[in-house]
């Protein structure tokens, strides 16, 4: 019987270490998941007004709740941990497996989206810069239609005879521009009055397939971040659960 408490006893004490070990990990895990987020949210954050659908927008957010709430557990394991308290083991548990599903979510949303992308774009990108560019109440739409042309050298969103169609365009406010400035290789006050290909991002394309590589390339990032650390959180689920039967021998 005595040694089967010291084999206990000495399987407790690894597990406790490669429990903890695993939580400086996890904590650290959950800061690069809360930082993926927040530089989701922050870079070409004004693209996101593009969108018709909220998803992209959602899944960076779920990683920013995500990393935030590993980090408290990370903490709480290795509270739980040293002080072999099994209830804070059972709350740790229940804190893996919440943060497992959320993660999953995120990566499912992620690849979901990165399918429905495309077939998004190509309904809803033209409308979106034609009607909206420019008018009353739709500041973040004006911005980041300027930011994309200029930063993808490119004009309209198949190319820039959409501009034609543009409410703007055809009012007395475009000053007799037949492109935005932001389409011009040089951008200066009125340049958008001439379209030719000397002067606007005419034969480069329309944004359309730049903005697609450029939230492709997102949406992977969090995807992968996402299934990533939840593969991860399984290990911890399995180190917590053998802990857990541990102590409770140790206590009979």
């Amino acid at each position: 019987m005595g040694e089967f408490n010291e084999k206990a006893t000495c399987g407790t004490v690894c597990l406790k270490y490669l429990l903890f070990t695993y939580n400086c990990c996890f904590w650290l895990a959950g800061l690069a998941v809360m930082a993926v987020g927040i530089w989701t949210l922050a870079l070409k954050s004004d693209y996101i007004s593009l969108l018709a659908s909220g998803t992209y927008l959602a899944t960076a957010y779920i990683l920013v709740v995500a990393g935030a709430v590993v980090m408290v557990t990370g903490v709480l394991g290795c509270c739980a941990t040293f002080k072999e308290r099994r209830n804070l083991l059972r709350l740790y548990f229940i804190l893996l497996l919440i943060i497992f599903l959320l993660e999953i979510i995120a990566g499912v949303l992620a690849y979901a989206y990165y399918q429905q992308l495309n077939t998004e774009l190509k309904e809803n990108l033209k409308d979106t810069m034609t009607k909206r560019y420019r008018q009353p109440g739709h500041e973040g739409v004006t911005n980041a239609v300027d930011q994309l042309q200029q930063e993808f050298h490119c004009c309209g969103s198949n190319n820039s005879q959409d501009w034609r169609d543009s409410e703007w365009i055809h009012s007395g406010e475009s000053g007799g521009r037949v492109v935005p400035d932001s389409c011009c290789k040089t951008v200066v006050a009125g340049c958008g009055q001439r379209d030719h290909a000397s002067n606007i991002y005419k034969v480069e394309g329309g944004c359309i397939t730049k903005l697609e590589t450029f939230i492709q390339e997102h949406l992977r990032v969090i995807g992968a971040v996402g299934v990533g650390i939840a593969c991860v959180q399984v290990f911890g689920m399995v180190f917590t659960c053998c802990l857990y039967r541990s102590l409770k021998l140790e206590h009979y």
